[in-house]
Parts: structure tokens; C-alpha cells; sequence
């Protein structure tokens, strides 16, 4: 279960849309410099998970890995999702407001 669930058991009431379309809306006011900025820190996230995974894992085969985990876990991984994209877009607000 991730951190924002209980706000998103329907999925258009708190915030009139989903945490997709949320985080877009706040995205889509911001100047780009800080969007490139957000952007390189998820890369540098994407980047660690990845070296994390290769220190026990064959980096050959780690796409293969990682899409079948995806293809076996979607539901969960949906849910996932939501919160992600709703720390993501709270990264955002927080930028802003510095």
C-alpha cells in the first residue's frame, strides 16, 4: 500500500482528477529550469536503483528482470504509481514555495 492511497480510493474526488493528472497540471506552471532540475534528480534515483539492483542481480538480464516483476505485480505496481506521482508532484509544490 503506498503512502497516498486513503486519498485516492476515489480517484476523482480530492483533488478532481487522478495523481497522473495532478502532478501534469502542476508541472505544466512551473518555469523549466526547475522541471529539467526535478527531471535529473528522478534520473539520479532511476540511476542508483539500477546500480542497486546490478550489485546482486546480471545487468544483461536486468530489463528482462524488471518486466517480468512488472507483468506479475501491475496491480500492485499501479497503486505504487499513485504515490509516486504524488511525492513527485508535492517535490514540486515544495520547489516552488523555497
Amino acid at each position: 500500500m503506498g503512502k497516498f492511497d486513503a486519498l485516492f480510493e476515489d480517484e476523482d474526488d480530492i483533488f478532481a482528477g487522478t495523481p497522473q493528472s495532478r502532478y501534469w497540471d502542476i508541472q505544466s506552471q512551473l518555469s523549466q529550469d526547475l522541471i529539467k532540475d526535478e527531471f535529473d534528480v528522478l534520473v539520479g534515483r532511476i540511476a542508483t536503483l539500477e546500480a542497486m539492483l546490478a550489485e546482486t542481480h546480471d545487468l544483461e538480464n536486468l530489463d528482462k528482470m524488471i518486466m517480468g516483476y512488472k507483468y506479475e505485480n501491475l496491480a500492485k505496481l499501479e497503486e505504487l504509481k499513485k504515490s509516486v506521482y504524488m511525492e513527485l508532484a508535492g517535490q514540486l509544490i515544495y520547489r516552488v514555495s523555497e
